[in-house]
């Protein structure tokens, strides 16, 4: 309980600092609006890959155990 946890929390900051990197990459270059919805496009991405990754690891895990 506590791997995922840690897994989750770390997921987070991920996304916070992606999101905060998109920001601080194109701030001030383009609209809000289009800002916001290539924060959020490029966090659902981060979001999808981070996914991937976890079902891989679980795969991996447990694939030995039966």
């Amino acid at each position: 309980m506590g791997e995922i946890l840690l897994y989750v929390v770390v997921a987070i900051s991920a996304l916070f600092v992606c999101g905060f990197s998109v920001h601080m990459f194109i701030g001030g270059l383009v609209s809000p609006e289009s800002e916001y919805q290539i924060i959020a496009l490029v966090c659902i991405l981060i979001a999808g890959v981070i996914g991937y990754m976890a079902w891989d690891v679980i795969q991996r895990r447990y694939s030995g155990r039966k």
